[in-house]
Parts: C-alpha cells; sequence; structure tokens
C-alpha cells in the first residue's frame, strides 16, 4: 500500500468553475490560468481537461508553454512574462505562443528579431499596480512602434492587472479602469478581468478575460460574495492517520513541545507534513477534518507528519481520512491559520504529492 496523502483533483468542478467565468461575461473569450503548474493542480491535466472550451491558455513562461506543447496542448499560450530573450522570441514564433510586453526592452527585441512568423503581442499598460506594464503616456508611441514592425501580428491586445479587485470596498479598481480607458484605443482588443474583476466588476469586461484562482474552485475576497459562493473547490488534500496514543495532561506533544496537553488526551498522527506543502507555520488549533470533523492541529508541523487532537472524536482509528483542505474546509480558511493566502497554499504543493484526477 502506497502512503495515503494524495490531492485529489474534480476535473468536473474544474470545467463548472470555467462556465461560471464563461457565464459571467458571456461576450468575453475566457484564458485559463495555468501558471505555477495550475496553482499546483498539475497543468497538462488541468489543460487536457478544459482543451474543449478554452481558446488559449496562460502561463508564466516558456518552460511552462513548451511543457502544454509537449502534451499535445493545441491552443496559443499566452507568457504572462514575455520573452527573456531573443531564442525565447523566436521559439515563441514558430510553436504559437502569444508574448506579453510590457517594457522598452522587450519591444525593441521584438521589432529588431530575426523571425519566421510574426506575433501575436499583449501590451502591458501599467495602470497602477506599479509591477508591469508601459506608462499610460508611453502607451501611444509604443503602440505605433510595435503596429508598424513587421514581427507583430494583427490585432495587439491591450491588457492590464488590478491591484485591488479582492478589496469590494476599495476605489482603486475603478480607477485603474478609468487609466486603462484614457489609454487603450476604444478599437483595439483588451482584457482587464482577473478572478476578482470577473466575480465582482463587471465594468471590467473586455474581449479576453484571465480566470486563475476562481478557475480552482476558491475565492478570492475575505467575504461571501455571490458569484464566488458558486465556485467549487478543484482539489482536495487528503491523507490518514498513521498512528493513535493517549497522553496525560501535561505532556507536551511534538518538536519544541510548543503545545502540551491540558487534559488526559488523544493524539492522531497523521502523514502529512511541510515535505507535502502543508504549511510549517500553521499554529495550534488550525483545524483539520478527520472522519468528516473538525480536530486542532497540535505540536509543530515536521517535514513528513503531524498531530491532530482527537480526544473529542467517539470514534477514531489508524488508517482513518484526514482532509488537510477540500470542499468542506476550504483552503483559504486553512491559510487564515498560517499568515498565508490559499494561493500560496495550493501553488507551493510539490511533486512529492500524487495527483488523482477524477
Amino acid at each position: 500500500m502506497s502512503r495515503p496523502t494524495r490531492a485529489v483533483i474534480d476535473l468536473q468542478a474544474l470545467r463548472h468553475n470555467y462556465q461560471l467565468a464563461q457565464s459571467l461575461a458571456p461576450e468575453s473569450k475566457t484564458i485559463p490560468m495555468v501558471k505555477a503548474n495550475a496553482y499546483g493542480h498539475g497543468a497538462i491535466k488541468i489543460a487536457q481537461a478544459l482543451a474543449d472550451l478554452a481558446p488559449a491558455f496562460g502561463v508564466a513562461c516558456i518552460e511552462e508553454a513548451l511543457e502544454l506543447r509537449s502534451a499535445g496542448i493545441k491552443q496559443p499560450i499566452l507568457l504572462l512574462e514575455g520573452a527573456f530573450d531573443a531564442a525565447e522570441l523566436k521559439v515563441a514564433a514558430t510553436k504559437g505562443f502569444w508574448v506579453m510586453v510590457e517594457n522598452h526592452p522587450q519591444k525593441e527585441a521584438i521589432i529588431n528579431a530575426d523571425l519566421a512568423l510574426p506575433l501575436t503581442v499583449w501590451l502591458g499598460v501599467d495602470t497602477g499596480m506599479h509591477r508591469l506594464g508601459f506608462q499610460p503616456s508611453d502607451i501611444a508611441e509604443v503602440y505605433q512602434c510595435l503596429n508598424n514592425s513587421r514581427n507583430v501580428s494583427q490585432p495587439i491586445v491591450f491588457t492590464s492587472h488590478f491591484a485591488c479587485a479582492d478589496d469590494l470596498d476599495s476605489d482603486a479598481t475603478a480607477k485603474q479602469i478609468d487609466t486603462f480607458k484614457a489609454c487603450a484605443p476604444v478599437t483595439a482588443l483588451q482584457s482587464l478581468a482577473n478572478s476578482a474583476a470577473i466575480l465582482a466588476w463587471p465594468k471590467a469586461q473586455r474581449e479576453w478575460q484571465r480566470p486563475g484562482y476562481m478557475l480552482y474552485g476558491n475565492s478570492p475576497f475575505s467575504v461571501a460574495q455571490e458569484n464566488a459562493d458558486q465556485l467549487k473547490p478543484v482539489m482536495s488534500f487528503e491523507s490518514a492517520v498513521i498512528s493513535l496514543r493517549n497522553i496525560a495532561a501535561g505532556e507536551p506533544v511534538g518538536y519544541t513541545g510548543n503545545w502540551t496537553a491540558q487534559r488526559d488526551s488523544n493524539i492522531a498522527t497523521i502523514t502529512v507534513g511541510y515535505g507535502d506543502g502543508y504549511p510549517r507555520n500553521a499554529i495550534n488549533g488550525t483545524p483539520v477534518l478527520i472522519n468528516g470533523v473538525r480536530c486542532p492541529l497540535v505540536g509543530r508541523v515536521s517535514m513528513d507528519m503531524i498531530t491532530v487532537d482527537v480526544t473529542e472524536l467517539t470514534e477514531v482509528a489508524i488508517g482513518d481520512k484526514a482532509v488537510l483542505w477540500g470542499p468542506e474546509l476550504p483552503v483559504n480558511e486553512v491559510a487564515s491559520y498560517c499568515d498565508s493566502i490559499g494561493y500560496e497554499l495550493l501553488t507551493r504543493m510539490p511533486g512529492r504529492v500524487p495527483r488523482v484526477f477524477l
């Protein structure tokens, strides 16, 4: 029998979430973001599961795009960070990769490249996040340079990224939309909406939208939101009880003994740890589902194991199922006990954890 730690990936839930994104902006084309191994879910299987629905895919870098091409994905693939050198531009041109352009060296590299085929270019505008993108004052000139280049196919897609779309009370998103409208040609193809904007900012709808976190069934918001409440979590991170012991009141548990039993207690050891992507900084009291019942994490998370107080359970045995996060225990909630966010917990899950696709 193999170690029971695994990530169960529900591909029907994935398709539901994609179709929800499409239904919220029916005039838009929806590009799934499958960067970072599809947020830890397995990029190849995720892309294959959406191949009949998605007109294109989005990744961070060319290595991720080449992995999808090698697996038989035929759609265009957008490189969200663009190309890093002239050799990558040549590969992008021959492999059908779309290229983000967000700075002057990238622009010049495209214009001066010796390419077999012209590139589809997405032109990034910095509307207020101040991470990537040209300044709005430079956009007209940059657009003309690219538009006149033999290495750029038509049309160019204008795009930007929101800094605070997950904050429903912030006015930053509305300001970014206004900044974008002021510099992007009305006749140009455009892309603004990330997951939060798809769910809650209809004014961000454009020809292309880019769902990421929501695609995997998790809300980008810290509060309830009517559209986000329809999402179905795709990953269930599961393991099992491998040991049980009774300890007396006053006995410590785990490395450094940072938790001490206040009563006679029953402690279950679960075969999952930070080597599997479970956060080491999860505090005492972080919930774990044992046989569907919430039980508190106690003691330090170690590389391969955690310990859970199951004293309140009437029945528990070696082999019983443990769920670290999933449909009944949102990853966002677990992250809140770890000074983190669900995005991080999902994307840092290592290859050691088998993905089981339903």
